[in-house]
């Protein structure tokens, strides 16, 4: 096994448990326990875990993005339910634009039956998705990839975003917070969903429910710039209060979609 394999793996871990110990770790990959910690040290270095006494804890800091292979897995049933949500306010035709965030991969999934959708992108991971669906217009918006994030940012992508107008625009981020609204870590990624947001007639917020409460560091949108948020479970009574006083509508399961 690689290092960079075996160091991925140890990442799940962390994002499963929050917590590993060397001795744990080496045993199970079959590798000693000076090797395990190496590889802590490097997650230690890179920002994604903190080295603890005979191990290490996740970085729970919002300002520090997990890999995309590794965030995907993360709270994939929460995703799912919003995915199934957002597919049902999505009809043949429409034109959408979509993040480059692993809960908007879920989505792409779950609307691939609707027809004659024109999809404007910065995700790689969401072409590639998309690249067996027949009479779907997608469209890459171009720019430089962003290593490790099959993201493309950078002003070519804004350039490209910028030039086009949906009906709808679904952003998700790092942070979901009652007075700084929805934010991510950093402004290479929620500039993007800035201009999605901007070029759209219907605003939808994805974000689950491990978003809510926390801000990261480069804000996407206030409350005041979204119609729609789109959860996995329903919110605090003072969140629901929130969207009613700004006009937001907020949809969870079990939920009538109105």
């Amino acid at each position: 096994m690689l290092a960079l394999e075996r160091r991925n793996l140890i990442l799940e871990k962390l994002q499963e448990e929050k917590r590993v110990v060397v001795s744990e770790l080496s045993q199970l990959y079959g590798v000693s326990e000076e090797t395990i910690r190496r590889d802590l040290d490097k997650l230690d270095k890179d920002g994604l875990a903190v080295k603890s006494y005979g191990g290490a804890v996740i970085n729970e800091n919002t300002s520090i993005d997990m890999p995309f292979n590794i965030r995907k897995k993360k709270n994939v049933a929460g995703k799912q339910k919003i995915a199934e949500l957002i597919a049902e306010m999505i009809q043949d035709g429409d034109h959408i634009a979509m993040d480059a965030s692993t809960t908007s991969v879920f989505i792409a999934k779950a609307i691939k039956q609707k027809e004659r959708i024109t999809l404007v992108t910065n995700s790689i991971e969401i072409v590639i998705e998309l690249a067996d669906v027949s009479d779907w217009d997608i469209i890459s918006s171009g720019g430089r990839l962003k290593e490790g994030y099959l993201a493309l940012v950078g002003p070519k992508a804004i350039e490209a975003l910028d030039s086009y107008n949906v009906e709808i625009a679904i952003v998700s981020g790092k942070g979901f917070d009652l007075e700084r609204g929805l934010t991510d870590s950093n402004e290479e990624f929620a500039q993007p969903k800035r201009v999605m947001l901007k070029s759209a007639k219907h605003r939808i917020i994805a974000v689950d429910k491990t978003k809510f409460g926390k801000i990261a560091f480069s804000q996407i949108a206030g409350l005041s710039e979204m119609d729609i948020v789109v959860t996995d479970e329903k919110p605090a009574d003072e969140w629901l209060a929130r969207f009613k006083q700004m006009g937001v509508r907020c949809y969870y399961p079990g939920q009538r979609l109105q």
